[in-house]
């Protein structure tokens, strides 16, 4: 992805940056320099309780966050505040109405993570498909070493070149997906979510459901959205089908879900996101006795290079806004 040009005229900014959760995004192996370059006094803190948000930020303009969440009544008590910079796609970390009643600016990140979220949605339909995790368990159980042949066929692989895949959501990161399939050999439809089918290239999200092999799921949580895949329409799809969900859990009916896969009236399932984050131990999708279901702890997006995209992407919004040209913008 291209990048803005930073200026050093932004260098005099000293209205106080806070960035609250910093170890959320950066690992130890990120640059912010350019980040610094906007902000000279941006203070960084690597974690922050909710208790300690309004605090933090009583003196600040600036807020930085990445996975922490700013209520109405949190926002309400920050008249300093001007601007929240969000180190992510989704804006769900912030209480929309609020700032725009406040007058706060928000801007968030675009695209940074798109070639690391597709990368992961088709890991995870192999993941799938070949079994990796069965196999590789067969092997450290002895099962390979015990056999009376040279490979082990406990579980049969299927091959993508014939299968259908449905995408729900048609942004950057949907037609990526779609591009890596379709270099698979998959066949892809993209469903048009109820109420706003749209155009003519996209099918009916229950009329694509009973024809798809897969279903990945791409579009934002909404009001619209939120429980999209529940009892209904996983009743839609075929035995065989598999479901991916790399977007927000919120999407999804987890106990719907867990009932689907333990009566095998879905074949499989992979997520990497969960309604509720971290997730509680006595989730519907944490019991352990589900079958064919992958989870990874959200992890899709944070290659090295989208995360240090992400923070760039950070300090291009903080000196636009200083411009008074605001890009990215959320409110």
């Amino acid at each position: 992805m291209t990048s803005l040009p930073l200026s050093p005229d932004t260098a005099t900014f000293t209205g106080g940056a806070v960035f609250l959760d910093y170890a959320s995004l950066d690992f130890g192996d990120l640059d912010a320099a350019a980040l610094y370059r906007v902000f000279p006094d941006l203070t960084l803190h690597l974690h922050t309780t909710p208790a300690q948000i309004a605090e933090r930020l009583a003196g600040a303009e600036v807020a930085i966050v990445s996975d922490l969440h700013l209520p109405a009544e949190i926002l309400g008590r920050l008249p300093r505040l001007k601007l929240i910079l969000l180190a992510s796609t989704g804006t769900n970390a912030v209480d929309l109405a609020a700032v725009r009643r406040l007058g706060i600016t928000v801007c968030h990140c675009q695209g940074y993570g798109t070639h690391a979220v597709a990368q992961h949605t088709l890991a995870l339909i192999l993941a799938l498909t070949n079994h990796v995790a069965r196999y590789s368990a067969l092997v450290s159980a002895g099962q390979w070493s015990a056999a009376d042949r040279f490979c082990l066929t406990d579980y049969p692989i299927s091959g993508l070149n014939d299968k259908r895949l449905a995408i729900v959501g048609q942004g950057e990161l949907g037609r990526r997906v779609a591009y890596l399939a379709e270099a698979f050999g998959m066949q892809v439809s993209f469903a048009g979510l109820p109420g706003r089918e749209g155009p003519q290239d996209k099918i009916a999200l229950d009329e694509l459901l009973p024809l798809a092999d897969i279903v990945s799921l791409h579009c934002p949580l909404t009001p619209e959205t939120a429980g999209l895949i529940n009892t209904r329409r996983l009743g839609l799809m075929k035995r065989s089908a598999l479901l991916i969900n790399t977007a927000r859990g919120g999407l999804i009916d987890d106990t719907a879900l867990a009932g689907a896969l333990r009566e095998g009236r879905l074949a499989g399932a992979a997520l990497d996101v969960l309604s509720q984050e971290p997730p509680p131990h006595n989730h519907p999708l944490l019991t352990g006795d589900i079958p064919n279901l992958l989870i990874t702890p959200h992890v899709a997006w944070s290659t090295t290079g989208a995360r240090q995209c992400a923070l760039q992407q950070l300090a291009e919004n903080g000196q636009a806004w200083l411009a008074g040209q605001p890009i990215r913008v959320v409110s």
